[in-house]
């Protein structure tokens, strides 16, 4: 065998696969999906896309027929042409959730929660499908490693299904991987919008305050921040806990406390903001004793969850201060909360205040425009090795419940295929979180390119 020989046709049992996208579009979707069909399909196996996530999976009922062209799709060589850089989803997306129930070890042994698994489970048998690849984000893995702890008490006799899991996210918060494929096609576009604005900002004289995704973990603003060149950038890892306070939750539209399962009043962590103004204008103040002109502010939105709510009923309309509706941990929907404007007005009265000048700071919100921007080079590289990745673990390795990884080691594009059990906190059934480490090179580069306040 050469260097240029083709990859030998392995022996596998696997005659069907299902490909399924869950969540939020990401860049270099097409490059995943693409790269994992083409090799199914030239291994001698047969490729079905499944629609719009489990939506046709939860909806299945016993005796059912799954319709080509509305539940599935074949994806064969003749699809996969040209699939790789095309922008979108080819297989849809949705965020129908099977495991939603199942929140414990314990949950897996009660019938009525684990119901929209089964019903999965027979809508993929009533295919003949023999191994299923999950692409989405934390929830999406979650759900993927319940899947194979389902299968895992299912009896001897009956059909395994094995599973496998392809990391998405360009919010990037994934334990397990780097960079996840789309991360930084969506920092490409944000960075464009940055430093449009900065010029902007430089030649009118207003200044800017971005909210960006990334609720959990500010990746996305530290990565657009710096590739950018923003001003300055805060995420919800630099709130000191010297800022936080709680107060009661309030269900903006009765008016009423909102009380957990004891008929206690749920307490929610808040933040006094004034310390992120106070900052802001530091670096506002700092950069014009350099003689910078522009300025613009880069906020992870996952900053709103902790806004007071006083603050948060002056970022949104009445109408949608009314729609808003806390969790059970008190927490409002982060994207739904335009906070900028309302941030940006608070810097101009404090720059005010110190400086006696007006000074004008708008605020804008980035989100959905970047999730199917044309994928870069890099990610349509790693999305394509991922997607090859996942028929090799399969097909070749006969792996069972592993996420597929990339660049984890000496090799650029090295795959490694962790598995879920390295990736799920067991005792709660769900992800490990990965926020950007205080004091990490990637968060102190941003600090070393942002104007010096001693």
């Amino acid at each position: 065998m050469s260097s240029l020989s083709s990859p030998s046709r392995p022996n596998t049992d696997i005659k069907k696969v299902a490909i399924l996208f869950s969540g939020g579009p990401a860049p270099a979707a097409n490059a995943v999906i693409g790269g994992a069909a083409l090799c199914f399909a030239r291994a001698g196996v047969e490729v079905y896309g499944m629609l719009n996530g489990y939506t046709h999976l939860v909806e299945y009922q016993d005796g059912d027929t799954l319709e080509e062209g509305v539940a599935y799709v074949r994806l064969d060589k003749n699809v996969c042409d040209g699939l790789r850089t095309r922008q979108g989803i080819c297989i849809g997306t949705a965020r129908a959730n099977p495991g939603k129930a199942l929140k414990t070890p314990e949950d897996l042994e009660d019938a009525e929660k684990l119901a929209p698994m089964e019903t999965v489970y027979k809508a993929l048998c009533s295919l003949g499908i023999d191994a299923l690849v999950s692409i989405g984000g934390d929830d999406t893995l979650t759900t993927a490693a319940k899947f194979k702890l389902f299968m895992d008490r299912k009896p001897a006799d009956a059909k395994r299904i094995k599973v496998v899991h392809l990391p998405k996210t360009i919010d990037n918060d994934y334990e397990g991987i780097p960079f996840t494929f789309g991360y930084f096609s969506a920092v490409e576009m944000l960075a464009k919008e940055l430093r449009n604005l900065l010029s902007d900002s430089a030649a009118a004289g207003a200044g800017f305050v971005c909210q960006l995704m990334g609720r959990a973990a500010a990746w996305l603003a530290y990565g657009a921040a710096i590739a950018g060149e923003a001003s300055a950038v805060v995420g919800l890892e630099d709130i000191e806990e010297s800022w936080k306070t709680t107060e009661v939750t309030i269900d903006p539209e009765t008016g009423k406390e909102v009380l957990d399962a004891n008929g206690k009043p749920v307490m929610r962590t808040i933040v006094d903001m004034s310390h992120v103004v106070n900052h802001l204008v530091d670096v506002v103040q700092a950069r014009e004793k350099e003689g910078q002109k522009g300025f613009v502010a880069v906020i992870s939105e996952g900053v709103a969850e902790f806004l007071p709510l006083s603050e948060i009923e002056k970022c949104v309309s009445h109408d949608e201060y009314l729609s808003l509706k806390p969790d059970t941990f008190g927490h409002f929907p982060v994207s739904q909360l335009k906070y900028s404007s309302r941030l940006g007005r608070l810097m101009a009265e404090e720059y005010k205040r110190r400086t006696g000048k007006s000074k004008k700071f708008n605020g804008l919100q980035f989100g959905y425009e970047v999730r199917c921007n044309q994928p870069t080079a890099y990610d349509v590289c790693v999305g394509s090795q991922i997607g090859v990745g996942c028929y090799r673990a399969l097909c070749e390795m006969n792996l069972n419940g592993v996420m597929i990884s990339v660049n984890s080691g000496s090799d650029p594009m090295g795959l490694s295929f962790p598995k879920f059990e390295e990736l799920i906190n067991m005792s709660k059934l769900r992800a490990y979180p990965r926020p950007i480490k205080v004091g990490s090179d990637m968060h102190q580069l941003a600090r070393y390119l942002e104007a010096w306040r001693q």
